[in-house]
């Protein structure tokens, strides 16, 4: 893939309100991330291109949230990521969050759900009470461990 059609996949991706796209050609592969305007990159990779002879642009990695210090936490259960992934509040856009601060959960209940190598997992309440806080957002990539939400 030429550097021409690689600028043309940046504007597109620009002027849309994709926050990632990824194009295949035979065996070259392109990713473009968006970087939010609100936070500063983490890190810039290069974009993978495979078997390309000619000099490869890089595009920036989404930003990863800073996970709150454990002191600002709420009181309450933490339930933590089981993986890495993109987290989602619902189950197809546009659709309510399966639960909202203040709201009861069982233990078992749905929370939401991360999508990890194109399978969605839901996360679930391991105990029963009022959720406290919502610590990330909807879309948010998120780490192994990074607390998700409180339960109290």
């Amino acid at each position: 893939m030429d550097l021409r059609k690689i600028k043309k996949l940046i504007d597109l991706l620009e002027e849309s309100n994709l926050a990632e796209l990824e194009i295949k050609e035979g065996e070259e592969v392109v990713r473009l991330s968006r970087v939010p305007k609100s936070t500063a990159p983490v890190a810039a990779a290069p974009v993978a291109v495979a078997a390309a002879p000619a000099p490869i642009a890089a595009a920036p990695v989404a930003a990863v949230a800073e996970v709150p210090a454990a002191d600002v936490l709420p009181a309450g259960h933490v339930v933590k990521a089981p993986m890495v992934g993109t987290f989602y509040a619902s189950a197809t856009p546009g659709t309510p969050a399966f639960v909202k601060v203040g709201q009861q959960v069982k233990a078992g209940e749905t929370l939401g759900i991360i999508e990890a190598m194109k399978m969605f997992n839901q996360i679930e309440a391991d105990v029963a009470g009022t959720v406290q806080a919502i610590l990330v957002e909807n879309g948010q990539p998120v780490e192994f461990d990074e607390p998700m939400f409180v339960i109290a």
